[in-house]
Formats: C-alpha cells, sequence, structure tokens
C-alpha cells in the first residue's frame, strides 16, 4: 500500500514499474497470432519463387534480401502492438500528463525516471512509474487540488478530502512535498463524540477472546492478527494484553481514529477494504471481522474479492473470526454463509443469534483455514 512503493506485482490497481510481461492470457492469444501469421509468411516466401538454377545470382539474392527485411519489419511492427496492447490492459500512461489544469507537483510526481544503471537485467525494468491509483484518473481535478499546496511548507487541513479520494478508488494516493501539521485539524468530533458508537458491547452471541485463544493453542497458537474495520482498536488492545500483535485496518470516517490508535500504542492501517492488503500470503494467525463483509446490496463479487483476500493472508491452520455480524436481510445471510462454505473452513464455533430490530439476524463464528496443497 506504501505510496511511491517499488513493487513488481502487476493487477492490483496501482501503477508501479514499466515491465514487458504479458498479462493476460488475451494478451497471449494475440501474441500467438502474430507468431502464426509470421511464420506462414516466411513459409510462403521462401517457397512461393520460382525455381533458378544460378542460387547466387544477384536477382535471387535481391528477391531474398527483400522478403527477410519485410518479415523482419513484419516482426518489429507485430512486437510494438503487442507492447502498446500490454499498457493498455495493464493501465500505464492512463494519465495524461499535457493536461492543462494538472498541478505542478502532480506532474512532476508521475513522472518517469531512468534506472541509474540502465536495463536490470532480471527483470527486463528499464525505468520507475509512481505508484498512484489508477481510478485517480476518473478523479483529476480533485487529484489536482490534493496535489496543489507549497512545496517545503506546512500540509494544509485535507486529510478529510484525501479520504474521500480514497473511498473513490483513488488509493494509494500520490506523495506529497509539504510537512503534516502535528495536530491536524478534525471535524465534527467533539468531546470524543465520534467513538461513543464504538464503545458499545457485542451482542450476548459475542465469543470471549480466552476461548478463542484458547482455540488456537492447538493449532500452532496465536501471535499475530489482522482486525478488519476495528475502529479504535479496542479489540487490538484487548489482545496486546495477550501478547498478541493485532494490526487494526480503518480509515478515520471524520474522527481521529488513526492517531487515537497510535497513542495507545497500537498499529493502524490506514486503508480502504477495496485495496488488496500489503500483507505477504499466510502470515496472520488470526482475521478478526466485525461489519466490514456488509459491501452493500449488490456487491456480491466485491465481497468474493474481499473474502479472498483474506484466505491469502491468513495462514493453514489459522484461525477466521466472524465477531457477532449483523445482516440486513436473509438473503444476504445466505450469500455471506454460501461464501464461507466454499472455502472449506472447519467451523469451530458457530451461533446463529436471534433477530435485532434493524437486522435479520447475527452470526458469530471461530472458523479453521483448511491446508491447501
Amino acid at each position: 500500500m506504501a505510496m511511491g512503493s517499488v513493487s513488481l506485482k502487476i493487477g492490483d490497481g496501482t501503477a508501479r514499474f514499466k515491465k514487458a510481461t504479458i498479462c493476460s492470457s488475451a494478451l497471449n492469444l494475440v501474441m500467438l497470432f502474430f507468431v502464426l501469421i509470421t511464420n506462414l509468411f516466411a513459409l510462403y516466401a521462401f517457397t512461393s519463387t520460382p525455381k533458378i538454377h544460378n542460387y547466387h545470382s544477384p536477382n535471387n539474392i535481391s528477391i531474398i534480401s527483400e522478403q527477410v527485411s519485410l518479415i523482419l519489419r513484419e516482426i518489429d511492427s507485430s512486437q510494438k502492438k503487442l507492447a502498446q496492447m500490454e499498457k493498455q490492459f495493464i493501465g500505464f500512461e492512463n494519465i495524461d500528463l499535457t493536461q492543462p489544469k494538472l498541478a505542478k507537483e502532480l506532474n512532476l510526481f508521475l513522472q518517469r525516471y531512468q534506472l541509474p544503471l540502465g536495463k536490470d537485467s532480471k527483470t527486463g525494468i528499464k525505468e520507475m512509474v509512481s505508484s498512484v491509483g489508477h481510478f485517480c484518473e476518473k478523479s483529476m481535478d480533485s487529484l489536482s487540488q490534493f496535489m496543489n499546496y507549497k512545496v517545503n511548507k506546512p500540509c494544509p487541513d485535507d486529510w478529510s478530502f484525501g479520504e474521500k479520494l480514497i473511498l473513490k478508488g483513488c488509493e494509494p494516493l500520490p506523495r506529497r512535498r509539504c510537512f503534516s501539521k502535528s495536530i491536524p485539524k478534525v471535524n465534527n468530533c467533539n468531546n470524543n463524540d465520534c467513538f461513543d458508537h464504538l464503545s458499545k458491547t457485542r451482542g450476548k452471541n459475542g465469543f470471549l477472546i480466552d476461548d478463542v485463544l484458547a482455540l488456537g493453542s492447538n493449532r500452532g497458537g496465536i501471535r499475530t492478527g489482522l482486525d478488519l474495520g476495528g475502529g479504535s482498536a479496542t479489540f487490538a488492545a484487548k489482545m496486546a494484553e495477550k501478547n498478541v500483535t493485532v494490526i487494526t485496518s480503518t480509515l478515520n470516517n471524520e474522527g481521529p481514529f488513526s492517531i487515537f490508535m497510535a497513542s495507545r500504542g497500537l498499529f493502524p492501517l490506514y486503508t480502504s477494504l477495496d485495496q488488496r492488503f500489503p500483507f505477504y500470503d499466510n502470515v496472520f494467525d488470526l482475521v478478526h471481522v466485525v461489519s466490514v463483509l456488509d459491501v452493500g446490496e449488490s456487491s456480491s463479487k466485491k465481497l468474493e474479492f474481499l473474502m479472498f483476500d483474506v484466505d491469502r493472508v491468513l495462514r493453514a491452520g489459522g484461525l477466521f473470526w466472524l465477531d457477532s455480524f449483523d445482516f440486513a436481510s436473509d438473503d444476504k445471510k445466505s450469500e455471506l454463509i454460501s461464501l464461507i462454505e466454499r472455502f472449506g473452513y472447519k467451523k469451530l464455533k458457530w451461533v446463529v443469534g436471534e433477530k435485532k430490530m434493524k437486522s435479520k439476524a447475527s452470526l458469530s463464528a471461530v472458523l479453521e483455514k483448511p491446508v491447501r496443497l
């Protein structure tokens, strides 16, 4: 997630190193098509020439040279078409840096920079491309406003504006050359009112932390965890008392959540749930989820992508803790349960609670990720 990060992985919605790779099966088919056409053309060129007894005559050599030159031009043209198609697939050059209203700092940040030692022999990379979300192209006016600041001066109080860009898919945001304020302005958060809704206790169907940790003790133990949508990181604080390190993923939502977490000695991960988790595979012993799986009425595929990423970062034998999740409808309940069952997790705890005022039912579950070979 780190803005401006150097990564060789392609396809998570950000622009990175410019790398000559074939990124999709469609591109493979196109390449195969051009190779076949080129070979057929070469076969035709060398077999359609009339028989000439003097193979070393100047006319014969000239004909062969023309045919070879034509083949080389076809190959060069095919390579250029493939390179252009690859840029379109991956998303390079989506942002037009010649736009007149583009902020100067944004233009400077998005410039490509050649590697100091030239082309890398292992990866084929020639230049560095700044890391910025591709959907930022849809909000260029807002992005230019975000990048309109005084260099080497205090940054404007616009973190809320930047968060709105993130929620629109412009993630990660570009880096800026200004100094963040020690005490940023916080909107609509007087006397910690913005934390009130986070201090409410869980439903009676929730599980005790000690009980869940006991389940993990026979499965390699629980030392690290990821809490999705953890608010003010109360769960992470309780787990820290049990010597478990938990990273909390959250946005500020008009309140100083990230600063509050850090003041408690906890780690806030400032990212939306549309972003691929910036962690390697199979690194967490526990993933704790409260309500972030409610992604809207018509977003079943979005929920699938999120669940597969949760599964990716959770190690085999690790625990997926769905904590008092409220369903808005019976259809959403059936959809989530059906999706969970597709992963083949073992049900260690599973409680469907009674209906509440604004929800059809509540689910609390602790599931164990299976070993997959």
